[in-house]
């Protein structure tokens, strides 16, 4: 699609930023019986098609990889992909797409989009910060959701004195040419 509309238009686009798996990071954030957790996304797919000079012009896509959810335990990882949790047999994916991205201030946006977890998605905003490193770009920011919105803690765990209903997706992308 892509080349066909370049074939049409004839314009040459800019080809999407590569990220660099080994240094992005994409975590969470929540509480346990009011102690800080953090947990990490091992696995994702970031598809970023940016360029500074035309930042309004951008699209983003991150897609998060259930089963990867590292908490630090191999028991507790066991315990998050359950059905009362993320349900990663029937949801093995979470995914947000960008609908807007729009400049706010120099080295700032304004994003805008759907996330998807667990079956059931949500129109969210969220600040990002975007920095050049060289040839490099390194996107970052983070976006507090509500666990129980998309029933992550179903039964007895929808008790948000044990653990928190506010969660923080934490992410710090790097991508270039």
């Amino acid at each position: 699609l892509s080349l066909l509309l370049i074939m049409q238009s004839g314009l040459v686009v800019a080809a999407p930023l590569k990220t660099d798996s080994a240094k992005s990071i994409v975590s969470a954030t929540f509480k346990q019986m009011n102690v800080p957790v953090d947990a990490r996304f091992m696995k994702f797919i970031a598809t970023i098609d940016f360029d500074g000079a035309k930042p309004d012009a951008a699209k983003a896509s991150i897609e998060l990889d259930i089963p990867s959810f590292d908490l630090g335990d191999p028991d507790y990882n066991r315990e998050v992909l359950k059905k009362e949790w993320f349900n990663s047999a029937q949801f093995p994916k979470a995914q947000f797409v960008s609908s807007k991205i729009k400049a706010a201030a120099p080295g700032k946006l304004d994003v805008s989009g759907k996330l998807t977890i667990k079956g059931k998605t949500m129109e969210v905003n969220f600040p990002l910060s975007v920095k050049k490193e060289g040839i490099v770009h390194v996107f970052e920011g983070s976006l507090p959701i509500r666990r129980l919105y998309f029933n992550i803690g179903d039964g007895d765990w929808k008790d948000t004195s044990i653990v928190a209903d506010e969660v923080v997706i934490k992410f710090k992308v790097f991508a270039g040419q």
